[in-house]
């Protein structure tokens, strides 16, 4: 039996070891051939193995995000871990986006696979869907891992600020430090993917940028990985300016909740007018969540029922 294991949003020396060091171990442990090219490691061996392998590889990059770090000690107890625990979870990898701080980032619901799918397969994605449906969280994993595995080159994060309008001029601070409290789900997600020693230079570098959204017209990135969150509160000419920025091998995901739109009454919002405009096109796709794919406290989904049958 062949396979091919695409590990994205890992370094693969300090997953493979020193010298292969890491690599040795699993060689010694599994009855059949692994190949490394990249950030893919080829297998050829029986399905019990291959699942063995699997296994150990997904607990290898969970310990390796969590720690900051992978020794030869820890591959040798996940290995003797894994063998106990054979077959447990054979197809746990094929279902990760990035391994962050806190474990693997993977769907939890229906929805969540079939947005996975949508970014998968497409190069711009609008995800709507009410609070707590991960849609932002699953973007930003998604943009990470691409950085993590040098599919990207930058990600740009921004959100609309309609909520400051002129209250702005009476926050402290310079106007970075005026929006930075829109932008704070950003960072706590990011802060979920990379530890504080990598997130930090990477900020500071602007090869992750956190930004408004109207610091984004006039620029073209390339290489680059864009998420356009609360993009119910973009009018039709920001949601305009904003996919026109995407450059060659870039990517878009766009999300937002149709049901909290907080712009002027007369101001229509640029993600109910675009997903009448867009549909249809390829490499365009949009993946819708409902109330069952709240994966917040369990009164959220509640909640949001609650709300709607009073709507």
């Amino acid at each position: 039996m062949k396979k091919t294991i695409e590990l994205t949003g890992i370094d693969m020396q300090s997953l493979l070891g020193a010298g292969d060091g890491h690599l040795a171990i699993l060689e010694k442990n599994f009855d059949g051939q692994i190949t490394v090219r990249g950030n893919n490691i080829y297998l050829d061996g029986g399905k019990n193995d291959i699942t063995f392998l699997n296994d150990v590889l997904h607990e290898m990059m969970q310990t390796l995000n969590r720690k900051g770090s992978l020794t030869g000690k820890d591959v040798e107890q996940l290995v003797n871990i894994s063998q106990v625990e054979n077959g447990s979870s054979a197809d746990k990898m094929e279902n990760v986006i990035h391994y962050g701080r806190k474990g693997a980032i993977q769907s939890r619901t229906v929805g969540q696979e079939d947005y996975i799918k949508s970014v998968r397969e497409n190069d711009i994605v609008f995800s709507i869907g009410p609070a707590g449906t991960g849609k932002t969280y699953i973007a930003v994993a998604f943009a990470v891992a691409a950085l993590e595995s040098n599919q990207v080159d930058k990600i740009v994060l921004c959100r609309p600020a309609v909520e400051a309008g002129e209250n702005l001029g009476f926050l402290p601070g310079d106007l970075q430090d005026k929006v930075d409290p829109y932008l704070t789900p950003l960072y706590d997600a990011l802060g979920d993917m990379l530890l504080p020693n990598r997130l930090k230079p990477l900020l500071s570098k602007k090869i992750i940028e956190v930004i408004p959204l109207a610091y984004m017209r006039g620029r073209t990135l390339n290489n680059a990985f864009l998420i356009l969150d609360e993009a119910q509160n973009a009018t039709g000419m920001q949601m305009k300016m904003f996919l026109t920025r995407l450059g060659v091998n870039s990517k878009a995901i766009i999300t937002g909740d149709v049901t909290q739109i907080d712009l002027p009454t007369k101001v229509n919002s640029g993600l109910i007018e675009v997903s009448k405009i867009l549909k249809g096109i390829d490499g365009i796709s949009f993946a819708t969540l409902t109330d069952t794919d709240v994966v917040r406290h369990q009164l959220v989904k509640e909640i949001i029922k609650a709300y709607d049958g009073n709507n």
